[in-house]
């Protein structure tokens, strides 16, 4: 895809839940794509360089130490992370910095439906997480249709939607 043509999808299922002093962002979409191929997106480091708000300094299909990498523009961030779970396609659970992010893949016909519930400080931040996941998600999308639009990470997501998404995420997660 042209990546100057590029726009956000619709948007995804969310919630917010409890979970003891912080909150779960649930965040829910299908892909047309089995989980042995999505869960490869989500733990490969080639792929996740193609779409992830991070760089992984290993395969994220096995438990044990990690070190994830946000990139914005030219600059990179290193975070201590550790896979928790990896359970090969179904679910994958590790810490990203202070955050505990985890992806189930459920099968669904032909496709995947993946649920991502993403530990946050704060019910503020979550309308900006959200926004950020749906436009990784995106681009992962068009990656896993072979149609590369290039990872969009950092302050360049505001080139592609990023503020609209926060607002339309906080609207719905406001009010159910």
């Amino acid at each position: 895809m042209d990546r100057d043509t590029f726009r956000p999808g619709p948007l995804a299922r969310v919630e917010l839940e409890p979970a003891n002093d912080r909150w779960d962002l649930v965040f829910v979409r299908d892909l047309r794509h089995p989980p042995e191929k999505v869960w490869a997106a989500l733990t490969d480091p080639d792929q996740l360089a193609g779409w992830a708000p991070f760089l992984a300094d290993r395969d994220l299909g096995r438990t044990g130490d990690a070190v994830l990498s946000t990139v914005d523009g030219d600059q990179s961030h290193p975070a201590p992370a550790r896979v928790l779970r990896a359970d090969r396609p179904n679910l994958l659970e590790y810490t990203w910095g202070d955050d505990l992010l985890r992806w189930e893949l459920t099968a669904t016909g032909d496709g995947t439906t993946l649920t991502l519930r993403h530990r946050v400080g704060r019910p503020a931040f979550a309308p900006m997480t959200a926004a950020g996941w749906h436009l990784c998600l995106d681009v992962a999308a068009h990656l896993l249709d072979g149609d590369p639009v290039g990872p969009i990470r950092g302050a360049e997501a505001k080139d592609f939607g990023w503020a609209e998404l926060r607002d339309a995420y906080a609207e719905r997660l406001n009010h159910g």
